[in-house]
């Protein structure tokens, strides 16, 4: 049985943006993927719509079996099987056994490319094939790479062009490329400046598409794995995802990316909905998750530069920052390194890893008599940025290795190493060959007076005080997660309220109120176990005394009701750091300003570019004094390079003067006068989990 096929024999008729990635024929998002089977294939495998193998097979309580795309599309028409025309609804199916998914895996099928790529493999195995050993979608993907983002050592004028362009992503089922033109009212844009002088080549225009992205899961009950910030009721108003969560749904896709807004979950707008709607919709169980979301791409340079190909005159280079625009913009150097294989299978001997505190690659070590090691030009603890033009700055080790195992006899790296601090005035000495440790993280601190302000609108908080007579062996009943040594130096808070204990009688502390203190000891400033210590010694007494704060939303109903759906989903131990449970976002933003910590990033640059983030907040006649919100972070800049900001950040100070009582037309000047080097002091809260 045969599908039938777009011509695919030559790929003169083949661009790399219409490819599908999966199965590499040219059809539209909507449709399946098309597949030229090699055998005849079983009747009890054939979808009764599409009359083709199943792909994603879906079973119906009738006990017929469809594809996924074909139900889900008939059933947005029709309410019954299309064979027994019994009642039915998507959420009624399940996916099949995996017996039956383990047998369509193993269907014979062809390269689509067969006009010069003879090979014939499962059905399960055409994905790995065409990224890692097919001629034509290699040859493909080189020419969409040079069309969309340039080498790595072209002028810094044309970087972030089509930085997560489609080689980087699935094709989008929709895709349009508005220039943005005037910012929404209350938006300072120091990302979208030009530089006055008309000789300086700056990228002027930033591009953005609408995509739609569709996922499936197979388990109702997985989690997405996005944080979010944002909403309607806050100054952000779009919905924003600040964070990807590894190893989860949304990472495996790979086609969402933090500061992409969300405009549409499963044909819901999200648009003008509060965050606790928002997070609703987003954590309602479905099989199939569709979203239309803005992504930026970067910017269009204003002077186009020809391309150019200088000539290799070393294998191992210190680019100018006028070459690597990540040297400018990170606390390192960037490094060239070519590596030169014998053979193509030859391994390079390098180990890769990720860190839990920060995204990317990096080299863990190099095997002793392996080709990177008697090559001695990378390192331990080298960042990698790409590999043969592939960006890794956010990638992973698996994708690393897919790409070096790919990769012909010559493998280019880009890394970032590390410098070691030097006193101001001081002279950096030569990094170590081994060895080499990772510059400490910016040490966070409380929020100084000079920087307290009011919560944004429409956000509040109250103290609460429990005096309990108890038993001295009695528990509290109560749960804690937080503390100022976890990922984002959050305040002790409360996660559950046991029904067995002497505070859920009282029902005056609530899942998500904030430790003040206990018997008169300070809670504010103390981490985890110190939290559970003094805890554990206060409850031993017979009189307890318990202040805690509540953070409130106008909207407190909706609040709740979230609150609670999100506690009935969550089932982890709240003895893990925050990427596990955490409260709604927004309960963070009622918190008073002495309970903030903050921390200062330095971003760097080179020339008149911008520093590549927006801001929403200030003051306003309409709205009053709003904190300052980074709203957009900009691929291919500074603030993008660098990898700390979020959106969702509320920016405080700027070079250590604070933003409290600014307004846009402050604070904008303030930018501009910093030409090389910012200092933003910074408050970062984990966005809502879905």
């Amino acid at each position: 049985m045969t599908e039938p096929k777009l011509p695919s024999s030559g790929s003169g008729s083949l661009t790399w943006a219409k490819l599908c990635k999966e199965c590499g024929q040219q059809h539209d998002g909507q449709e399946s993927h098309l597949y030229e089977y090699q055998d005849e294939v079983d009747d009890e495998l054939v979808c009764h719509i599409c009359l083709q193998p199943l792909l994603r097979p879906m079973d119906t309580p009738c006990g017929h079996t469809y594809c996924f795309q074909c139900i889900s599309s008939f059933l947005k028409e029709q309410d019954f099987c299309p064979v027994d025309r019994l009642r039915l609804q998507l959420h009624q199916c399940r996916p099949s056994s995996l017996l039956v998914r383990n047998l369509l895996d193993k269907l014979t099928v062809l390269c689509p490319h067969h006009a010069e790529c003879q090979q014939t493999m499962q059905r399960c195995e055409l994905q790995p094939h065409l990224h890692n050993r097919c001629p034509v979608f290699r040859r493909l993907r080189e020419e969409g790479e040079r069309r969309k983002r340039p080498p790595w050592n072209e002028l810094k004028a044309s970087r972030g062009e089509g930085e997560a362009g489609a080689d980087a992503k699935h094709t989008p089922a929709t895709s349009r490329t508005p220039t943005r033109g005037q910012a929404e009212p209350g938006l300072i844009n120091p990302a979208y400046e030009e530089a006055e002088d008309d000789s300086t080549p700056v990228r002027s225009s930033l591009v953005a598409e609408a995509n739609v992205v569709e996922m499936f899961r197979d388990e109702l009950e997985e989690e997405l794995g996005l944080r979010i910030v944002g909403g309607k009721d806050t100054p952000l108003g779009n919905i924003v995802i600040q964070e990807i969560v590894r190893d989860s749904l949304a990472a495996r896709d790979g086609r969402l990316a933090p500061g992409d807004h969300i405009l549409e979950a499963n044909d819901i707008s999200l648009a003008s909905i509060p965050h606790c709607r928002a997070i609703a919709v987003l954590r309602r169980p479905c099989s199939l998750l569709r979203f239309t979301v803005m992504q930026e791409k970067g910017f269009n340079p204003r002077h186009p530069r020809p391309e150019h190909h200088p000539a290799p005159s070393s294998t191992t280079s210190t680019p100018s920052h006028g070459s690597v625009p990540a040297a400018a913009h990170n606390p390192g150097t960037v490094i060239q390194v070519t590596l030169v294989k014998r053979e193509c299978s030859e391994p390079l001997g390098i180990k890769l890893i990720r860190k839990s505190d920060e995204s990317g690659v990096f080299i863990l070590d190099l095997l002793t008599g392996g080709l990177a090691a008697k090559d001695g030009k990378l390192r331990n603890n080298d960042k990698v940025l790409a590999i043969n033009g592939h960006d890794l700055r956010h990638g992973t080790p698996e994708s690393a290795a897919q790409i070096i195992q790919a990769s012909e006899v010559r493998v280019n790296f880009v890394v970032m190493r590390q410098t070691e601090a030097v006193e101001e005035g001081g002279t950096s000495g030569e990094v170590p060959v081994r060895g080499a440790r990772r510059a400490p993280e910016p040490q966070y601190f409380k929020r100084r007076s000079t920087f307290m302000k009011d919560p944004p609108g429409g956000f509040s908080s109250q103290e609460k005080t429990v005096s309990l007579k108890k038993e001295p062996r009695l528990s509290l009943g109560i749960t804690i997660a937080g503390g100022r040594d976890c990922r984002s130096r959050l305040p002790v808070y409360i996660t559950s309220v046991q029904p067995v204990g002497c505070l859920h009688r009282d029902g005056t502390i609530k899942t998500g109120d904030i430790l003040l203190s206990i018997n008169g000891v300070d809670l504010t400033q103390l981490t985890y176990n110190e939290a559970v210590s003094v805890l554990k010694a206060q409850t031993a007494q017979s009189q307890v005394v318990l202040r805690v704060i509540q953070t409130l939303a106008e909207d407190a109903e909706e609040e709740a009701e979230a609150a609670n759906t999100e506690e009935l989903d969550y089932t982890e131990s709240p003895r893990e750091d925050d990427l596990n449970w955490a409260p709604l976002w927004t309960r963070w933003l009622g918190l008073p300003s002495h309970m903030h910590w903050c921390r200062d990033i330095v971003l760097l640059k080179t020339n008149s570019e911008s520093w590549g983030f927006s801001i929403v907040g200030g003051y306003e006649e309409s709205h009053g004094q709003q904190p300052f919100f980074i709203k957009t972070i900009v691929p291919g800049t500074p603030a993008h390079f660098d990898g700390r900001l979020k959106c969702g950040d509320e920016i405080v100070a700027v070079n250590g003067a604070t933003t409290v009582g600014m307004n846009n037309s402050s604070l904008i000047p303030m930018l501009k006068l910093q030409k090389n080097k910012v200092t933003l002091t910074v408050v970062s809260w984990p966005g809502s989990l879905v």
